[in-house]
C-alpha cells in the first residue's frame, strides 16, 4: 500500500491512475481476443450453418406450395367437370310413362 502512495506522491495522481487504466484495457483487450473472439466465431460457423438450413427449408416450402396449388387447381378442374356432367344428366329430359306409350304406339 505504501508503494502506491510513494508513486502517487512522485508522478501525481491523474498520471498513476491513466496507467492503471490503460493496464485494465489491456487486460479486457487480451480478454477479448483469446477468449471471446473464438466463441463469436463458432457462433458465425453455426449461424452461417442455421441460415443455409432455413434457406433449404424455405426452398422446399416453395416447391411444396407449389405442388398443393397444382393439386388444388386439377382437382377443382375435376370438381367442374363432374358439375358439368352432373348438370347434363339433370338437364336430360327424362322419358316417362307417357312418352314411352307414344313412342311404343307410333311404330
Amino acid at each position: 500500500m505504501g508503494d502506491i502512495v510513494e508513486i502517487v506522491s512522485k508522478y501525481g495522481f491523474p498520471i498513476v491512475m491513466a496507467v492503471g487504466m490503460g493496464f485494465i484495457i489491456h487486460m479486457v483487450w487480451e480478454w477479448c481476443t483469446k477468449e471471446v473472439k473464438p466463441v463469436i466465431s463458432d457462433a458465425n460457423t453455426v449461424l452461417i450453418a442455421l441460415i443455409d438450413r432455413i434457406r433449404m427449408l424455405d426452398n422446399d416450402l416453395i416447391r411444396l406450395n407449389q405442388k398443393v396449388n397444382t393439386v388444388l387447381h386439377l382437382r377443382g378442374k375435376t370438381i367442374e367437370f363432374e358439375r358439368v356432367e352432373a348438370e347434363k344428366l339433370i338437364n336430360q329430359p327424362q322419358k316417362t310413362e307417357d312418352d314411352q306409350a307414344a313412342a311404343g304406339g307410333s311404330e
